[in-house]
């Protein structure tokens, strides 16, 4: 393993708009600010950029609420259709309280709101959705990024979760292609002698969280390059692999 990695934010990139090459413009914005992208580096992306280029975009003038979602946004002064909004984009509500929602996406991710955020948005009745297969959107992404830089990368879709028993968010990885999410430990022994039996690391999530160091809130810098870790390639995992099954959550 690598003692040294670099994290460097990729600023530049203009506004994405539905149908932009993505990738195309992530690779020029990097070279025109004279960062190397190299074999076996990862290239960390913001689901926010990823969406708008996938038209994952809602408009809220189109939206009709339904009465869950009107007595819910009556009780705490939430929108409605903001509301009606989050409901569609869940398969199952985890807790709905206290002007919070709390629910699984369709994708099998816990988060708040369903990923469904207004933040970085153009419009004030406009909301971004989660990309539908952010696995598949990080394969066409890689693909992409190989074909204009000429080199092997993978790819992490990043988004914003909060964390249950911690305050604050981090980023995490919802979507991967070219790298195994996960880094298992189970079978090693530590220095000590003990056997490991239950350590896997998240290293999808952790590349992610680092990533977000740089790239910020505000910033306008939507992507990064990560260099120097030795990550394990696998053209098949995904993050889905992240995702505690429910036969092994002891809070469902």
């Amino acid at each position: 393993m690598s003692s040294t990695i670099t994290v460097t934010g990729i600023g530049g990139i203009p506004e994405i708009s539905t149908g932009d090459d993505l990738a195309m413009m992530i690779a020029n914005a990097a070279r025109e600010q004279g960062t190397a992208i190299e074999n076996n580096d990862v290239l960390v992306v913001t689901q926010k950029i990823v969406s708008k280029s996938e038209g994952a975009i809602v408009d809220l003038n189109d939206i009709t609420p339904s009465q869950l979602a009107e007595e819910f946004a009556t009780q705490y002064s939430k929108d409605p259709r903001h509301v009606e909004v989050v409901l569609r984009e869940s398969k199952r509500i985890v807790r709905m309280d206290r002007g919070i929602l709390i629910v699984e996406t369709k994708h099998g991710f816990v988060c708040a709101n369903a990923g469904v955020d207004a933040s970085n948005v153009p419009g004030d009745e406009k909301l971004s959705l989660l990309p539908a297969d952010p696995n598949e959107s990080a394969r066409r992404l890689r693909e992409g990024l190989m074909l204009h830089l000429g080199c092997e990368v993978a790819v992490i879709i990043s988004d914003t979760f909060g964390r249950p028993w911690r305050m604050g968010n981090t980023d995490v990885a919802i979507g991967t292609s070219g790298i195994n999410p996960l880094r298992d430990y189970r079978g090693y022994v530590d220095p000590y002698g003990y056997p490991l039996t239950v350590s896997v690391a998240a290293i999808a999530d952790q590349i992610a969280g680092a990533a977000e160091l740089v790239a910020g809130k505000l910033d306008g810098v939507p992507a990064t390059v990560v260099k120097g870790y030795e990550y394990s390639v696998d053209g098949h995992a995904t993050a889905q692999a992240l995702v505690r099954d429910s036969a092994a959550d002891l809070f469902r």
